[in-house]
């Protein structure tokens, strides 16, 4: 019998490409259609709005002049509230519609940052820059087909001395279906999930600038494909890849996304387990450094 609580990170497709880029199709058709439901958000930001969570503020410590990178950037809110606490920043992401609408953010808040266009592993491979801080969270490894790769490619750009910060949704919420109920296996090896399309996901919560109905019942023609990745996993690919654990925490919350259906409200836009349900691991967080001289 394999022991599948132990098993490697599976290798990943030879249509590797073919598969992120149909995932761009789908963030490109949902792109604005999520941000038909926040409010003016450049005034947001340029009032001195954030999109950020303590949690994520915590592990990141100080930013003032701290080179960072923020990989998955989406549309770019994060990363221009990032860029307000001090950072030098760049954000890297696959969709086109989601860079074009970070760009246009960072105008007309009047924040700067830069923003790539880019499938993150051609990003890994090409760009010569280096920072003291790779940033990533919500919703980003599972749409990526090559955990070590990813790995790699993050000790690649760190200055020696320089962090990966880490905030993601735990692994063992995509094993639950939306009541709370049991649902795929939490270790699905290299199986695929092939959803109908990144989905219409945001509600008030995700929308600090405030909140409007936008887009309604909106379907995405264009599917996706996204992969369960366990928090082994992760961890095992950082470490391989020569970074050190420095933290790793579990969280009984959500920030901003009630995962299943009636989740517990609680203050600063999180979400416990609904009432009845026993508490369970809803966040992971790391932070994962390369060894040498620490930055400035």
């Amino acid at each position: 019998m394999t022991d599948t609580t132990s098993s490697p990170t599976p290798e990943p497709s030879s249509g590797w490409r073919e598969i992120h880029d149909q995932n761009r199709r789908s963030w490109n058709a949902i792109t604005p259609v999520h941000n038909s439901h926040k409010r003016d958000q450049a005034a947001f930001l340029r009032n001195g709005g954030t999109t950020l969570f303590p949690d994520e503020l915590e592990l990141l410590g100080d930013l003032a002049r701290k080179r960072l990178v923020h990989l998955q950037c989406n549309c770019g809110q994060d990363t221009l509230s990032l860029a307000a606490a001090g950072a030098d920043v760049l954000g890297v992401d696959i969709s086109d519609d989601a860079i074009a609408f970070a760009e246009q953010l960072s105008a007309d808040s009047g924040i700067p940052a830069r923003f790539v266009r880019s499938d993150l592993f051609d990003w890994f491979d090409g760009t010569d820059e280096r920072f003291d801080v790779a940033f990533t969270s919500y919703g980003g490894v599972g749409w990526l087909c090559d955990l070590d790769r990813w790995a790699r490619g993050i000790a690649r750009v760190l200055v020696p001395g320089g962090r990966l910060v880490f905030l993601e949704f735990h692994p063992l919420v995509w094993s639950y279906t939306k009541d709370g109920t049991f649902g795929d296996s939490y270790f699905l090896a290299d199986e695929i999930r092939e959803d109908e399309g990144v989905s219409d996901y945001v509600g008030a919560p995700l929308a600090p600038s405030g909140f409007e109905s936008g887009v309604r019942d909106y379907k995405n023609p264009e599917r996706a494909v996204s992969f369960q990745w366990t928090a082994a996993q992760i961890v095992q690919s950082l470490v391989d890849a020569g970074l050190r654990l420095d933290v790793m925490r579990e969280y009984p919350y959500t920030n901003g996304c009630e995962v299943f259906e009636g989740m517990t409200p609680l203050p600063d836009r999180r979400f416990g387990m609904p009432e009845g349900l026993p508490t369970m691991p809803l966040m992971l967080g790391l932070v994962a450094s390369k060894p040498g001289a620490t930055t400035g």
